[in-house]
């Protein structure tokens, strides 16, 4: 497959810029793998369109508010710090750095009416986004081994690039998933946006069980593929983990006969990520892409991916290429919203 087969002209007025009130009444496109067929719902319908009384494996990680605004200390210069990832000492963060070329090794940066500090500790890699898009990181110290309530406090939500205006109050509810446990991510499980609790128990009441995942969602997920034969793309390395009971309950329900529901292409890739490596914790590059035979999932939610996104591929492979192609002309077509606030579609 190549590069321009992941392509697709998107009006930009269909990019959802907030969410909406009721997660609900998102508009699901229901594509059925079978008939080849597309039908328009509601996603507060889903119920109609799942497996008779399916497993839905969901990821619950936690969006961190991972964009910190603070001043440095030498000078009262501004810093933005936008946090990747914990490294193992608990107190380091790989992060992005603006603006990078008046930041200093040793440049110590503090955050208003708050005890906490970060110094600036190394220069590292670039993170290449996209074409034109390729961004340093750094590497900064906390003086605090958890910072949890202090980002909770200082923090803004990290909204993706893709969202042109600043974090509101209400993104600290709505960009994040209602079942939202594990702290870690910096970019939202986006296809589980659309649960309520009561959603989620109605499903409940009618034989559906929960199961539940981890895996941290990094920036990187945002990069770009770049490489024109798309098998050559280099998936970045995320962070999982799934309890062995909840494993053990994925198995016994298969071999019963019950479908199995990933929500999202994340959850999709922890599952899959067991499946294949053993491995119930750790971090995975897995990368799927059409001929790749997933093992794990029957049917999938997900949201609508950015064009040369290994998410797009993923539901590719997991769809099929023809017939996903024909589903985002016409969610194009239909004015659906598009992206982390947008509409969903599910796959059966």
């Amino acid at each position: 497959m190549k590069r321009d087969d992941l392509f697709y002209e998107l009006p930009p007025e269909l990019i959802a810029q907030h969410p909406l009130a009721n997660r609900g009444h998102a508009r699901l496109l229901v594509i059925d793998r079978l008939s080849q067929t597309l039908t328009h719902s509601r996603f507060d319908q889903l119920a109609k369109f799942l497996p008779a009384k399916s497993f839905l494996v969901v990821n619950d990680s936690k969006v961190i508010p991972a964009r910190l605004l603070g001043t440095k200390e030498r000078s009262g210069g501004k810093v933005e710090i936008f946090l990747l990832k914990k490294l193992s000492d608990d107190y380091t963060y790989e992060a992005l750095l603006r603006p990078l070329n008046k930041i200093k090794i040793g440049d110590v940066v503090r955050f208003e009416n708050s005890r906490l500090t970060v110094t600036v500790t190394d220069t590292k890699k670039r993170l290449v986004l996209s074409a034109g898009d390729s961004r340093p990181t750094a590497l900064v110290k906390f003086n605090f081994k958890n910072i949890t309530t202090h980002i909770n406090r200082v923090g803004h939500m990290p909204l993706p690039p893709y969202i042109k205006r600043s974090d509101e109050k209400s993104d600290r509810k709505y960009y994040q998933t209602v079942y939202a446990k594990q702290a870690g991510s910096v970019a939202a499980p986006t296809a589980g946006l659309h649960f309520t609790a009561a959603h989620l128990n109605a499903l409940k009441k009618r034989g559906h069980e929960t199961l539940r995942t981890t895996l941290h969602v990094n920036y990187a997920t945002f990069k770009e593929i770049e490489e024109d034969d798309v098998l050559k793309h280099k998936m970045h390395f995320e962070s999982y983990e799934v309890a062995a009971a909840a494993w053990r309950k994925m198995q016994s329900y298969r071999k019963a006969g019950k479908k199995a529901v990933a929500v999202g292409t994340t959850s999709c890739r922890v599952i899959e990520s067991v499946a294949t490596s053993g491995k119930m914790k750790g971090e995975t590059n897995l990368f799927i892409y059409p001929g790749y035979k997933i093992q794990t999932t029957d049917a999938l939610i997900t949201n609508f991916h950015l064009p040369y996104s290994s998410l797009l591929l993923l539901v590719y492979a997991f769809g099929g290429t023809d017939l996903l192609k024909k589903a985002y002309q016409e969610a194009i077509k239909e004015k659906y919203r598009f992206f982390s606030y947008g509409d969903a579609m599910v796959i059966i």
